[in-house]
């Protein structure tokens, strides 16, 4: 199999149960603990081309630093946003699993009523199409 690359926060529970899976699987993996990483706008960019979503799409919209910053604004763009990110990393949802030209976040494409170890695991036998809600539902 080849590498998958997982944004992880270690004091995130589901992102330590998505490393797990990972880990259980056998898979290679390269952790990106994105709290502590040189983020820059290409990264960002890339991930969410991957996503198929826009930067406010993968805001955590509970953080203070979403708060203080009044991200809620409409009239923010998205290289504002990205650079919020890239400032804020904590503002990122995750975790984040990639593998290839496609990546996976279970909390922004399903939501929490779903198990997260079956969706890593359909994920990580997935075929290399573009990966969406009703594909990954269907899996």
């Amino acid at each position: 199999m080849s590498a998958f690359k997982i944004f992880h926060n270690s004091r995130c529970s589901k992102s330590r149960q998505a490393l797990q899976i990972l880990q259980d699987s056998n898979c290679d993996i390269e952790i990106i603990n994105y709290l502590e990483a040189d983020l820059d706008v290409s990264l960002i960019k890339d991930v969410l081309k991957k996503l198929s979503l826009k930067p406010r799409d993968i805001l955590r919209t509970s953080e203070q630093d979403y708060k203080d910053n009044n991200l809620e604004e409409d009239n923010l763009s998205d290289d504002d946003l990205i650079n919020f990110m890239i400032k804020h990393p904590k503002l990122i949802e995750r975790p984040i699993v990639i593998k290839g030209q496609k990546a996976f976040c279970p909390l922004i494409t399903i939501g929490l009523s779903i198990n997260l170890g079956c969706l890593i695991m359909k994920f990580i036998r997935s075929s290399s199409d573009k990966l969406s809600s009703s594909r990954l539902l269907s899996l």
